[in-house]
């Protein structure tokens, strides 16, 4: 059980939750979170925002009943912690260049890969593209953490990078998003890697129930435990 430091709300549909809670998690993880006993059956995958060995953040959007159940708690309520879980992003202390793409609520463990990039290697540079269909939302924050940050407001958020000026590309959010992304990357001969991270539904987080299950080159892959992250080609470029 974690106790709850904030539960702010950030805009009509988002919160921003803090846990107080020893943790280990790394960028591109996350936590089956629960606040509840019996109803809803299943507790809620949520990618990490940010953390520290004794505090974790979550970005949530209200969508259903449980993540509406989350938008109640209060500072000192307890909440459920089960995690952190799956393959997060890769380091990358060799790239010069690096590109994060986000979408919608995607923009979620956007945050914590910036300022670990940045950490890992300070003369990195750290662009960050966020998209939007309605107001942006903390882009004040992640302009701390990146060297530059480009916002789309109801457009498509993929026509405003050039894959070929980055030596590596990671980007999370719909997957018709991730997937335009990775064709822009294969048409221009963009020669960095992308790394996608998928937002499959899930149900176990630990790789039990196969309701995560997607398709990559390899055969089908349990996006909770062998993912959520994998590269764009793996599951993109599927013939």
């Amino acid at each position: 059980m974690g106790k709850i430091l904030e539960n702010r709300k950030v805009d009509q549909d988002f919160y921003l939750m803090t846990v107080s809670e020893k943790n280990t998690a790394a960028m591109g993880q996350f936590y089956m979170l629960r606040c509840w006993e019996e109803y809803p059956v299943l507790s809620r995958p949520i990618s990490v925002f940010d953390a520290n060995e004794e505090t974790v953040s979550f970005l949530y959007k209200v969508v259903g009943k449980g993540t509406e159940l989350f938008t109640r708690l209060k500072a000192g309520d307890e909440i459920t912690l089960d995690g952190p879980h799956g393959n997060g992003f890769p380091e990358l202390p060799d790239k010069k260049k690096i590109a994060l793409v986000g979408g919608g609520v995607g923009i979620a463990p956007l945050y914590l890969a910036a300022r670990t990039y940045k950490a890992q290697n300070p003369d990195c540079r750290v662009d960050i593209y966020l998209g939007f269909s309605g107001e942006p939302i903390l882009v004040e924050e992640y302009q701390k953490v990146a060297d530059h940050v480009t916002v789309n407001v109801g457009g498509f958020v993929t026509d405003d990078i050039d894959p070929t000026e980055y030596d590596a590309i990671v980007t999370c959010g719909p997957g018709i998003m991730m997937k335009v992304l990775y064709e822009k990357c294969v048409k221009t001969g963009c020669s960095a890697p992308l790394y996608v991270s998928m937002e499959n539904r899930m149900a176990c987080g630990i790789g039990a129930c196969l309701v995560c299950s997607c398709k990559t080159k390899e055969g089908n892959k349990k996006v909770c435990k062998d993912g959520p992250v994998f590269l764009g080609s793996e599951v993109f470029g599927i013939e």
